[in-house]
């Protein structure tokens, strides 16, 4: 039979499809630490253990109440039973997460993790042995296998979690929020056992109480699919920082989803402040008029002029919002902007005013764009994110040679990062890398006092360079005082900033431990600060 292999395949896939989904949902709410992944990883894995322990259980109790008959109905049922477990993770996860998160990262992320995978990956393996014993039931069939079948359903049940990962990534995860392919998942899996129950299909034993259990979840998947963006829709608007926040679009992609939140007016002009959010980063913020409202725009643009003025060409190596770019192009500067996500150039035109004629915007990994960039740019202004920091494969030595290759006869580099004043450690990894590579380092901060953490900019070269005085346009009176406060105190590199520092290499890096740990506390600060409703995806 066919249909029973079917069901296994579409199972497979839908296990790989929730745990990818899962990966994406937590992220706003536990970020990306490599604690956060042990704990998804292990919660998975202890779930498919305990399905197969629990099949091979059930399977021998009904053989040995002479039931062996109900094998193929509990086979069937167990998709609808994952269906209904996931449209109740749905319901409660967007209000769950952010509790968890603050009692604790890692074990709030083991619980999220139980909870919005637990029950469907323990009924959906347990299909398996089910599947098996039904067919050592029937092994008295001409042809059945000496080992009634077991390594093809497993071959089935494998190829279809492959099958499952690609659909996921080259379709849910791009198509739809991730709140809603959830939720496709769960409906996939209630019409599986549809199929069996079709007018002149084999006979089910219990057929009533299957048929009445997959209604339920099918009525139920397909019920708060419908009503998706009404469910999670009364969470908004929501009060923060004195001003009611709405969602004005949501655009996604494979490095996560970006928000685009708008508030309510900040002046009796009737400016709104227009946010470019992504898994719990303020990316920037703009007035509606154009203006930026995120001071580290203009202390990158500041230090990049003040270090270089005469510069005829940069390189922006992160778009996000895409202002920094189009302030540096503004000027007549050559510039080129290098970003991997596609959805941050469909933000950044539409709602940011990226002008793709004045700046040369690519598609590319920093990493690889800057292996083929041999001595072009006067600048390069770095400031890549992604979930809780830099990328770790972006702040190596390897790295920072390419870079220092990019960089015309005295060019400078220009980071934004963040620090960890209480964790100063990991920062003095990447210092301590940074210099290996660059002759002159110099760090920029803003006011120090009551915060833990905070932009830090650093400017690298290889001979030192003098900062000259600078004068921006259009840049908000407030931030104008800190900017030339910034300017005006730069910080060389002494032993106190790199103290304890190690050289990262794409081969060796021993300090995955400290930067994880200045991940965890960065998102701490994101949930406790933030409203829940900013983090659902």
């Amino acid at each position: 039979m066919l249909l029973p292999y079917a069901i296994i395949f579409a199972s497979g896939a839908a296990t790989l499809a929730l745990e990818l989904l899962a990966s994406r949902v937590m992220t706003p709410y536990f970020g990306v630490s490599l604690y956060i992944w042990s704990g998804i990883l292990s919660i998975t894995l202890v779930a498919l253990a305990l399905g197969y322990w629990a099949g091979g259980r059930l399977a021998t109790g009904l053989a040995r109440s002479q039931r062996s008959e109900r094998l193929y109905t509990v086979f069937l049922l167990m998709p609808a039973l994952s269906a209904l477990a996931l449209v109740i993770a749905c319901l409660l996860y967007p209000h769950v997460f952010p509790l968890l998160a603050r009692q604790d990262l890692v074990a709030g992320a083991f619980i999220a993790c139980l909870l919005l995978l637990g029950v469907p990956l323990v009924t959906t393996s347990a299909m398996n042995p089910l599947l098996i014993a039904w067919q050592l039931h029937r092994r008295a069939a001409p042809g059945q296998p000496a080992d009634a079948g077991a390594g093809r359903v497993f071959f089935t049940s494998t190829v279809g979690s492959v099958a499952g990962v690609i659909v996921t990534a080259f379709w849910l995860i791009q198509s739809f929020s991730n709140f809603v392919s959830l939720l496709i998942v769960a409906l996939c899996l209630a019409l599986l056992p549809v199929i069996a129950l079709r007018p002149g299909a084999r006979p089910i034993e219990g057929r009533r109480a299957l048929a009445a259990t997959t209604a339920i979840a099918v009525l139920a998947a397909a019920g708060m699919l419908w009503h998706a963006d009404a469910y999670l829709g009364r969470m908004w608007p929501v009060k923060y920082s004195g001003l009611d926040w709405t969602v004005e679009a949501s655009v996604t992609s494979l490095f996560g989803t970006v928000k685009v939140l708008k508030s309510t007016p900040v002046d009796d002009r009737g400016r709104f402040i227009r946010v470019y959010f992504q898994d719990g980063l303020f990316q920037n913020r703009m007035l509606s008029d154009g203006q930026s409202f995120s001071f580290y725009t203009y202390a990158l643009e500041g230090l990049a002029l003040a270090h270089r003025p005469d510069m005829r060409s940069a390189l922006v190596l992160g778009l996000g919002a895409g202002v920094v770019p189009a302030r540096l192009a503004a000027r007549g500067i050559d510039v080129t902007a290098v970003e991997i996500d596609p959805a941050s150039f469909a933000v950044a035109k539409r709602f940011f005013g990226l002008d793709e004629a004045k700046v040369n915007a690519v598609q590319a990994d920093a990493r690889t764009y800057l292996r083929g960039c041999r001595g072009k740019h006067d600048v390069v202004v770095v400031d890549l994110f992604h979930g809780d920091g830099t990328p770790a494969y972006l702040i190596t030595r390897n790295f920072f040679a390419d870079l220092r290759a990019c960089l015309a006869p005295g060019g400078v580099a220009i980071f934004n990062t963040f620090a960890d004043l209480e964790l100063p450690l990991g920062y003095a990894h990447f210092l301590s890398t940074l210099r290996s590579e660059f002759g002159y380092v110099t760090l920029y901060r803003e006011d120090e006092r009551d915060a833990r953490h905070i932009n830090s900019y650093v400017v690298a070269a290889q001979a030192a360079t003098q900062a000259e005085r600078i004068v921006l346009r259009r840049v908000p009176p407030g931030y104008a005082a800190a900017l030339e406060r910034l300017l005006a105190s730069p910080r060389q590199l002494d032993r106190a900033l790199t103290a304890g520092g190690q050289i990262i290499t794409d081969a060796r890096s021993t300090v995955a431990d400290d930067i994880a740990r200045i991940q965890m506390g960065y998102r701490r600060q994101v949930v406790r600060d933030l409203p829940p409703a900013f983090l659902v995806n």
